[in-house]
């Protein structure tokens, strides 16, 4: 059947996708014009300020913004994910125990449980040694040099009056 129609009607197969979205741009055009028209324009100081909660924005919006509430934020959702991931593990667990009296599974279990909570473990601590849950920070220059510490260092810093101008 398909196969009898002219390459010519073919694109009448489209005819009403196509009257649909001339219909949509035509009745969007519609309302935002017959929006604009009965509309109040009554401009003024307070209604073209940026609305921040209630509160009249002071200064500019582009200010410098503490990175440790972000590093804080993500810390947060990181360790509250992990541990919510427990709590189906320990209802497949209960049932697990109540179908089978395999003390072996049961350990093996166990075992990856713990290995979960010392990874987590060892990823607190860490974040807690480098310091990034410190609220205030010490300014102290670094003892090592960070990512880059696999770089060889040169043994003889570059004195003033040789460096490049």
């Amino acid at each position: 059947m398909l196969a009898s129609i002219p390459e010519a009607y073919e694109i009448m197969q489209y005819s009403t996708a196509f009257l649909l979205l001339f219909m949509a741009v035509v009745l969007v055009v519609m309302l935002l014009g017959l929006s604009r028209l009965i509309r109040p324009h009554k401009p003024s100081y307070e209604k073209e300020l940026t609305y921040e909660c209630g509160e009249d924005p002071v200064g500019s919006g582009w200010l410098r913004f503490n990175i440790r509430f972000y590093v804080v934020a993500l810390v947060f959702v990181l360790f509250d994910v992990e541990l919510a991931l427990v709590y189906p593990v320990a209802c497949i667990f209960k049932d697990f125990m109540a179908a089978n009296d395999s003390p072996a599974l049961a350990v093996l279990m166990v075992v990856q449980l713990m290995f979960f909570f010392d990874v987590l473990g060892l990823g607190l601590v860490y974040i807690l040694k480098k310091g990034d849950l410190d609220w205030i920070r010490s300014f102290r220059m670094p003892t090592e040099r960070g990512l880059r510490s696999w770089e060889k260092i040169s043994a003889a810093p570059i004195a003033p009056s040789e460096k490049a101008v």
